[in-house]
């Protein structure tokens, strides 16, 4: 049995980056992808643990990952957890960790907090300004299924719906000022200068 699988989600068109494969870009002082680091401070920290892509994933075949296409498609990143959660369900995991793929100062000492701290939550979830990022956080899949299951309902295609539907078992995973400023992310040009 798996305890926890990991999906990297690769799915948005990067349009504010021109289109690229946001996930492809080098990561900074690196000859590696962000992808590649990423999957590296994963394993670092989580070395059992499954990583799997999560959305149109054809720009990253080559890296030989399993690929989970969004369920259902055209709905963004909900229809990303969707699959994660049902691919997780399918292997008996009681957990997903669901991760951007543009981030490029992600450690692994932050992937195992995410993926320990607060067992017995829904959700685990870090602030960021007082947004809470729900691609960076960690789900129960029990849980997490039947909730977003009832936000596809309802007609609404957010993942911070699906956080407000787990309501009080959502924890918040306190941040440093250095674990908060790892999880800028790479949204446009001038975020990676």
């Amino acid at each position: 049995m798996t305890a926890l699988v990991v999906g990297v989600f690769v799915g948005g068109r990067g349009s504010r980056m021109g289109g690229v494969a946001k996930g492809l870009l080098k990561a900074p002082g690196s000859e590696q992808t962000l992808l590649e680091r990423l999957s590296s401070e994963i394993t670092r920290a989580l070395p059992q643990a499954p990583i799997v892509l999560v959305g149109a994933a054809d720009a990253y075949a080559a890296l030989g990952l399993l690929a989970l296409p969004d369920d259902p498609p055209g709905i963004g990143p909900l229809g990303g957890l969707s699959s994660l959660l049902q691919h997780a369900e399918r292997l008996a995991a009681g957990q997903v960790l669901a991760v951007a793929c543009d981030l490029p100062r992600l450690g692994a000492s932050l992937v195992a907090r995410l993926a320990t701290e607060a067992p017995g939550a829904a959700a685990l979830v870090p602030e960021l300004s007082g947004v809470r990022n729900p691609l960076i956080a960690r789900y129960d899949v029990a849980r997490t299924l039947p909730a977003l299951g009832a936000v596809l309902r309802s007609g609404k295609r957010s993942l911070q719906a699906v956080l407000d539907r787990l309501g009080n078992d959502v924890r918040t995973l306190s941040l440093s000022v250095d674990e908060a400023a790892s999880l800028l992310d790479w949204d446009t040009p001038e975020d990676m200068r």
